[in-house]
């Protein structure tokens, strides 16, 4: 087993970092005080080749999924809030089309997102969230198109998507077998966005309601076959964990390089603070969570490049360390900046803020722990 990175990932990583160094760190507090969705930055992204990893050759991207995981991480490294921006729409947004899609849904809708088309994945409802099956939006069939009635909340990059995966279901008797999947373009007749979220974090990134009032979808759009949508969904999201580990872990050396060059430079009783054993300790602590998460990372997208599809136990492992690790590491670096840490002046304060919704969204910790109990335990 080998994780070291080949050449052509070590140059995407390369352009990658100096990406965010020059177009994302000098903009990343700003974004989060104004709460503007960074358009210009998200447009070049796609013009340096960012959104193309992990797609298909087919489709204009460079098909390896290693490379969209080192980029989730680098990109997350500067803002998180942009990170989840981009992974969405470079992931949990398009898989149920790469995965479930016809060539000609593939081709319409995947090279839109390879030159950094913004899209979103419509599930989350006021009833349903971990609890997929207790969809409410309902679909019916009328001629040429899906007629579609309910609302999504919570709903990534809701506001500015060109594109949307979202789901329905035929008849709420049915649970999880009467739920379908289809593509939802953002001028669908009966669509529109509903309240917009004010957050603790991740400011970049809009979180909307999604409201369909007799939406029309047109029937080419719907994904795979209809009774299918529950396993597109979640299929959707065992792919989508290794990229939120590797923000999480972006959002974690982030932090934790900010600690340390602050511990570095603050002195108390006459030397630096990197001195004492107490930050010392934590550093250390710091340091072996982000390996330990690096390491379980790099592990799952390794097998996920191996075999072709997201490995259940390991992808969630990462999921689960890596966002309570990034809790960790976050908290550590605010306690070690003490009464600064607790203002806006230093950007530890929105890496405490953005980390916490990574042990939440797609997927929570204890989903996180179901799942690798029932790898491991044999029991489904």
């Amino acid at each position: 087993m080998d994780f070291e990175l080949n050449e052509e990932q070590k140059m995407f990583q390369t352009m990658v970092r100096d990406f965010v160094t020059k177009e994302v760190a000098p903009l990343a507090s700003e974004w989060d005080e104004t709460e503007k969705f960074p358009y210009d930055t998200v447009k070049a992204m796609g013009k340096a080749g960012m959104f193309g990893a992990g797609l298909s050759e087919n489709v204009g991207g460079n098909g390896d999924i290693i490379s969209n995981t080192i980029a989730a991480e680098e990109v997350s490294y500067g803002s998180a809030g942009l990170g989840v921006i981009y992974l969405v729409s470079t992931g949990l947004a398009i898989y149920p089309i790469s995965l479930w899609g016809n060539e000609e849904q593939k081709q319409k809708y995947l090279t839109r997102s390879v030159n950094g088309t913004i899209s979103a994945f419509g599930l989350t409802e006021t009833m349903a969230g971990s609890d997929v099956a207790a969809m409410q939006t309902k679909y019916t069939r009328d001629g040429d198109y899906y007629i579609l009635n309910g609302s999504k909340i919570f709903i990534t990059n809701g506001s500015e998507a060109e594109f949307y995966t979202t789901f329905a279901t035929k008849d709420l008797s049915l649970g999880y077998r009467g739920i379908s999947g289809f593509i939802l373009d953002k001028d669908a007749p009966g669509f529109s966005i509903g309240k917009v979220e004010k957050k603790m974090g991740m400011h970049p990134s809009s979180t909307s309601e999604l409201i369909f009032d007799n939406c029309k979808v047109p029937a080419e759009n719907l994904l795979g076959e209809e009774g299918r949508g529950f396993r597109i969904a979640l299929e959707a999201i065992d792919e989508s964990r290794v990229a939120i580990a590797a923000q999480a872990l972006g959002t974690a050396r982030a932090a934790f390089d900010a600690a340390v060059d602050y511990a570095k430079e603050r002195k108390q009783y006459g030397t630096e603070i990197a001195r004492l054993q107490a930050i010392q300790w934590m550093l250390a602590d710091m340091a072996v969570d982000i390996e330990t998460s690096k390491l379980l990372i790099y592990e799952a997208s390794w097998l996920t490049h191996k075999t072709g599809k997201s490995p259940l136990k390991e992808a969630a492992m990462a999921k689960v360390y890596a966002s309570e690790a990034a809790h960790r590491v976050c908290h550590k670096a605010v306690q070690i900046f003490g009464g600064y840490g607790y203002t806006k002046d230093f950007a530890v304060e929105r890496y405490y803020r953005d980390q916490r919704l990574l042990e939440i969204y797609e997927g929570t910790s204890e989903m996180q722990r179901w799942t690798i109990a029932r790898q491991v335990t044999g029991m489904k």
